[in-house]
């Protein structure tokens, strides 16, 4: 899928599979922990909804809306993603790149949109696999992209030339008139 949304830019393609210099601690750490936790609620929820049977039977309509919110996630992701030339897997400035802000497109609503759209994926999941189990690890898993974001639009403000007036202009980080 990544090919699909970013194919004409090979600079992009290379910043997304091997990221340059600048990398924050404090992301790397969570990243870790999120890849960790995505572990936790795909064993869980097997586990739950397969090997154990510990969570009653979900209505399939709970299972449908499930899909709906991760494809409606996925949506988003995938929008912020195409829209902002300097969307990396990792929390950097990219001064080798030449990095600005991105404020068109989905980008004048929410100031992370990526991170709106993998909450709402996330949402989804346990009502795709009919765990109430794994519902635990994707709390913290959204906690933790909500410690990110905050941690990188506190980066980005102090950092990148411009964001500081972006974000005087866009005032919500992930959610419209909430936060």
């Amino acid at each position: 899928m990544n090919y699909f949304t970013i194919h004409k830019n090979s600079e992009l393609i290379n910043e997304r599979s091997k990221p340059g210099e600048g990398i924050k601690y404090w992301d790397k750490l969570l990243l870790g922990l999120s890849a960790l936790t995505y572990v936790i609620i795909i064993v869980l929820a097997g586990l739950d909804s397969g090997r154990f049977q510990q969570t009653a039977d979900f209505n399939w309509k709970i299972s449908i809306s499930g899909v709906i919110l991760t494809l409606t996630g996925q949506i988003i992701f995938l929008a912020a993603r195409s829209q902002n030339k300097f969307f990396s897997s990792v929390v950097r400035i990219q001064k080798d790149r030449g990095h600005f802000v991105c404020d068109t497109g989905i980008y004048k609503i929410v100031r992370h949109p990526g991170y709106l759209g993998m909450i709402i994926s996330l949402t989804g999941l346990p009502l795709i696999t009919t765990s109430a189990w794994s519902i635990f690890p994707t709390l913290i898993a959204i906690i933790l992209l909500l410690i990110r974001t905050s941690l990188e639009d506190k980066s980005l403000i102090n950092e990148l030339d411009g964001y500081a007036e972006y974000a005087n202009k866009t005032l919500y980080k992930l959610i419209p008139f909430l936060w």
